[in-house]
């Protein structure tokens, strides 16, 4: 179960070695989306993340308790104290109920992640389902001395935090002094005793659709209590990891780290993740720039950048030949590269799966097709064998590595071309032996589905494509070509063609 896993933790800004608190168990939490509008690109590279870390750690023997909050209330829309709750605003656009918003866009999101083949969490709270363990966790910090009520609302003091011998700042890098000139000018902090103390209850004002009673008076939650009241009410007071982008880094978590510190007398989390923005062409994806697209656009190619629709599986694939930290920028070329790739592991998953190991002993042996194989006094080629055992390594090296996915992919295209060797019969499979055989086939099919997500996409049913397949072989054998040409057509409509070769008759993805 153990292995050398190194994580790159955003607190000490180095890679650690991955020391769960209560092995095998793990802790991850990862901060969900906030749910008044369509869900992007950018919060899905990091929601890839932490499916990938969920799949790896799972599959290298941790049990992962994955905890990923859906923000229903409190994120406002300057991601501070002051403005419209997002959700809250939407509704009033839309005319609709706050919870009909909430319903619609998290209908969205799962859609989107069930598109990509991502896992589900093993719990997805929502910060309307934590009243409760929120209002107490306010109330607990006031006791504590470390937040303050001020006209209706609460505010974490961020003085007496750091005068108990904390640092506010440490995650993010950001330096008190320096943060202070920067919010010194800002309006609406004049109930704050310190322009960087942070709102963990918020006054609700009469026309603010979201609000509950409250020992303040009737108000919403701050944002970054959500998270901390969620993570450890399902995780504990400290636990593993936490996760989300690296916009998140100031003001949230680093007030999540405040929060926590300041309710438990600990620190919440051993280790920080943070990915990588997106940039589209070079540029930062924005609205203003109109670089900016949602999968729905990216899926059906609707958007003017795109030169053509890209399938969720390509999208996917795509994500995952950059390492989470570094910046992943879209284009059409890197796209289409992406999407001939996945075809070709897609591929290859296909054809490793009908594959099955021949024993050197044996003789004319009947395959699918009905022709005869023979691999008597094949050796077992020991060189290959070992070539196999190193790229499998080579697999786990990388994603040991913080996640190197990037390298991780280059070792899999490795393993496809031993999987190609044996489909295109140019090597048997007895020449690496049952055990090398049994190790290409499953480490090829593990890593492609289980470990990278990656699965086939057809529109039609595979029992559909063989019942065809089956038709051309007959066809073929009748000599009726015109009826041939006409089911070759009907693959290549599919973007699929036939691979009629002496030794079988198979179907594939068109690369």
């Amino acid at each position: 179960m153990t292995q050398p896993l190194k994580i790159y933790n955003s607190l000490s800004r180095q890679k650690e070695l991955f020391q769960p608190l209560s092995p095998p168990h793990v802790g991850l939490y990862v901060c969900g989306p906030t749910v008044y509008n369509y869900v992007h690109l950018g919060n899905l590279r990091t929601f890839l993340t932490f499916d990938i870390l969920f799949r790896y750690l799972t599959h290298i023997g941790y049990k992962v308790r994955y905890v990923r909050n859906i923000t229903d209330v409190g994120h406002l829309v300057g991601d501070g104290d002051e403005g419209e709750d997002k959700i809250g605003r939407m509704a009033k656009l839309e005319k609709l109920e706050p919870m009909e918003i909430v319903q619609r866009y998290t209908n969205d999101f799962h859609q989107v992640l069930e598109q990509l083949n991502f896992r589900t969490p093993s719990i997805e709270p929502t910060a309307t389902g934590h009243l409760i363990e929120q209002i107490e966790a306010v109330k607990d910090l006031i006791e504590k001395g470390l937040a303050y009520e001020s006209n209706g609302s609460v505010y974490f003091d961020i003085n007496q935090y750091n005068a108990n011998g904390n640092n506010y700042g440490k995650l993010s890098g950001r330096v008190l002094d320096d943060l202070l000139t920067e919010t010194r000018e800002l309006e609406g902090t004049s109930e704050k005793r310190n322009p960087l103390d942070f709102a963990i209850w918020k006054k609700a004002a009469p026309e603010h659709i979201m609000q509950w009673e409250s020992p303040w008076g009737k108000g919403f939650p701050g944002w970054h209590l959500e998270c901390t009241c969620m993570s450890t009410k399902y995780l504990g007071k400290q636990f593993d990891i936490h996760g989300g982008g690296m916009d998140l880094k100031f003001p949230h978590h680093e007030c999540e780290i405040a929060q926590g510190t300041g309710l438990n007398g600990t620190e919440p989390v051993r280790y920080w993740m943070h990915s990588n923005m997106l940039t589209v062409n070079g540029q930062k994806m924005s609205k203003s720039l109109g670089n900016s697209f949602l999968p729905a656009e990216l899926f059906a190619g609707t958007h003017p950048l795109l030169e053509q629709a890209y399938s969720p599986m390509t999208s996917r694939f795509f994500m995952l030949q950059s390492q989470y930290r570094s910046t992943l920028d879209f284009s059409n070329d890197a796209l289409k590269g992406s999407q001939k790739a996945y075809k070709r592991i897609i591929n290859g998953l296909k054809a490793i799966k009908s594959l099955k190991y021949i024993p050197a002993e044996v003789e004319n042996l009947p395959n699918e097709t009905g022709l005869k194989v023979s691999t008597p006094g094949v050796q077992i080629d020991e060189k290959k064998v070992a070539d196999i055992r190193k790229t499998v390594q080579g697999f786990y090296d990388a994603m040991n590595d913080d996640l190197n996915t990037a390298v991780a992919i280059a070792q899999l295209f490795n393993l496809l071309k031993y999987v190609n060797m044996i489909y295109l019969n140019q090597l048997a499979p007895a020449a690496l032996g049952e055990e090398g055989f049994a190790l290409l086939k499953s480490t090829y099919v593990t890593f492609t589905e289980e470990v990278l997500g990656l699965k086939e996409e057809t529109t039609e049913s595979n029992a559909v494509l063989n019942g065809m397949l089956d038709l051309y072989r007959e066809y073929k054998s009748a000599q009726q070509y015109d009826k041939v040409d006409q089911i070759r057509s009907y693959f290549k409509a599919q973007n699929l063609v036939i691979r009629d070769m002496k030794h079988r008759i198979d179907w594939a993805y068109e690369e």
